[in-house]
């Protein structure tokens, strides 16, 4: 696609965003030789800066250390884009693992997390009443940043292997794939999908969902955001990975956000968003105006925890990763199966952090949760905050096995069995109450 042919998903402030002057003078002064003289930005001296170096302790018992110049690499501005040599790095990993057909027309900008990268790539194609595509269940951040805009919500049904195309193209069937070419109608622009160990599902979409979904993609002109953090958490081996959304666009209409969040430390919030030059531009223009740059020091680390681990240490951390959460889900199935047989109805997640159950027996599991789960000693999250329309009555519930141990599984787990044997008995005699009323 053609720049002007981006215009169509940018919204006016979007078109309207120009970059900074001294953003772009700061940009070049990156690239400039070690003796050149800058007298413009107004960067902190380093003498100023209270740390002068330091040492953090891996794991495995090495250590990684920031000499004196990468702690002023840390404690300094630096480039909106993105840490030069991380940068480097994510645009080479990005390569390796997805190999985008249209590598020569992409770009790459890193993010504080790949929330904030969702959020500017949203707010750059937002107008108030846009219809918006999106899987349901969908991840409760997603709808939080698209919630202020009044969207008109067409979800798209999911089951055990992802969204559902056939749902997709009866979400779009009230428009022809040629009125994506009339500036005035209201067609969506993109659609939104974790493709990969949904949030909530756990669920990860098959190749021929993925062609399929691509392929309609297409047909209508629209962009697809892949919000894909759980990558590596699927419980495969990587070589059976279906292929990303990334890798299978021939035409330059994804949008992919990463995250070390799930990786490496979520507290350390380095992400990066990867797409069409155009649409990555406006994204570091709204990162620009808003941040300036996500935080040296988390980039700073980042980086030299991946030069110290190389290619291949890389894959066998997160091999290690993979195959501790895997551990982690099969305690919580085992948990499962032996108190919520019979009371509720699941999938086994095939990536991720979380069990989405479906408690059949009780029509509505808010108040349960908020009122008297607690009383139980067990908290886990109703399926309301997942739908595009919370006001509606769900039986769906989230429960967590990141950070549990299988003993607090178990008793976590038999606490809500008993909860629910409760609901039960309490939302019967309500409504034998209401048959004699």
């Amino acid at each position: 696609m053609s720049q002007t042919k981006y215009c169509r998903y940018m919204n006016e402030v979007a078109r309207r965003r120009e970059p900074s002057l001294l953003r772009e003078l700061f940009s070049m002064q990156v690239e400039a030789p070690d003796d050149a003289v800058f007298l413009m930005a107004g960067m902190p001296s380093p003498d100023t800066f209270p740390l002068v170096e330091g040492s953090l302790t891996l794991r495995d018992g090495r250590t990684l250390t920031l000499s004196p110049k990468k702690m002023v690499d840390c404690l300094q501005y630096g480039p909106t884009p993105g840490y030069p040599p991380l940068l480097k790095q994510l645009k080479d990993l990005t390569k390796r693992l997805h190999g985008p057909p249209t590598w020569q027309d992409s770009e790459v900008v890193v993010t504080t997390g790949s929330q904030s990268g969702l959020l500017m790539a949203m707010e750059m194609m937002m107008s108030p009443n846009d219809y918006v595509i999106i899987e349901e269940p969908c991840y409760t951040g997603a709808i939080s940043i698209l919630a202020p805009y009044s969207p008109r919500y067409l979800p798209v049904k999911t089951d055990s292997e992802g969204m559902i195309p056939g749902s997709l193209e009866a979400a779009l069937s009230r428009w022809r794939p040629q009125d994506a070419e009339d500036a005035h109608s209201d067609i969506p622009k993109f659609i939104y999908t974790i493709p990969t160990a949904c949030n909530p599902t756990g669920a990860v979409t098959s190749e021929k969902r993925r062609r399929e979904i691509y392929k309609i993609a297409c047909e209508y002109n629209l962009l697809i955001l892949e919000d894909d953090p759980y990558y590596f958490l699927q419980f495969m081996d990587e070589e059976n990975f279906p292929p990303s959304y990334l890798k299978l666009d021939t035409e330059g209409r994804v949008l992919r956000f990463d995250s070390f969040s799930k990786i490496i430390a979520a507290g350390l919030r380095v992400g990066w968003v990867t797409g069409p030059q155009p649409l990555i531009r406006k994204i570091s223009l709204h990162k620009g105006a808003s941040v300036i740059s996500s935080a040296s020091m988390s980039q700073v680390v980042v980086s030299e925890l991946l030069e110290m681990w190389g290619d291949e240490g890389l894959k066998n951390h997160v091999r290690e990763v993979r195959l501790f959460y895997r551990s982690q889900r099969d305690a919580m199935l085992l948990a499962a199966e032996r108190h919520l047989s019979g009371l509720c109805e699941w999938s086994a997640p095939a990536g991720g952090m979380f069990l989405w159950i479906k408690a059949g027996c009780i029509s509505d599991t808010w108040s349960m949760v908020l009122e008297r789960a607690m009383k139980k000693k067990v908290m886990v999250v109703p399926g309301h905050g997942f739908l595009t329309d919370s006001a509606k009555a769900c039986q769906y519930l989230r429960l967590s096995f990141s950070a549990n141990t299988p003993l607090n599984m178990e008793k976590g787990l038999c606490s809500l069995a008993q909860l629910i044997r409760e609901e039960i008995e309490l939302q019967n005699t309500h409504q034998l109450l209401q048959k004699k009323g």
